[in-house]
């Protein structure tokens, strides 16, 4: 009796164990190993408990990134970068340094800007969320605005 009763407990720690609910607006990227398997939409899906693993929870709704671009020669600013993911097979490969990506991306637009085009915080904002579209959108996800002040 107690022989089948720690089988059975097993068998159903295993099987919570290998159900794995996706919340609506999200997409998991199921890894075997190192390697991508497939991603998980919204809904209940089952795993292979210590073979698969829930690599990166894609939100797709709109995310945001805030940072600071100091500047020796100018005030300082600070912005808030408001991003989405629109194609989460294209973004599971950088979504581990998607911040990064956007933080270089921004501070190095703005580095290219001229100091004079700095006053009118709206245009610098559309020229940046412009160079960081050109970027990101090949990685499947799209900056919806960007915005800046002074620090």
């Amino acid at each position: 009796m107690t022989i089948l009763a720690i089988t059975l407990l097993f068998g159903l720690l295993v099987a919570i164990a290998a159900l794995k609910r996706v919340p609506d607006g999200h997409v998991y990227s199921l890894h075997r190993g190192d390697q991508p398997l497939r991603l998980l939409q919204p809904g209940l899906h089952w795993i292979v408990p210590g073979l698969d693993r829930i690599a990166h929870r894609i939100d797709l709704g709109g995310q945001m990134l805030r940072f600071d671009a100091p500047e020796v020669d100018a005030p300082a600013l600070r912005g808030t970068v408001y991003w989405q993911v629109l194609e989460p097979e294209r973004a599971d490969a950088v979504m581990g340094e998607v911040e990064q990506l956007i933080r270089r991306g921004a501070l190095d637009a703005l580095q290219t800007e001229p100091a004079t085009a700095r006053s009118n915080r709206h245009e610098l904002g559309g020229r940046v969320k412009q160079r960081l579209n050109h970027s990101l959108r090949q990685r499947g996800m799209m900056v919806t605005r960007v915005e800046l002040d002074a620090a």
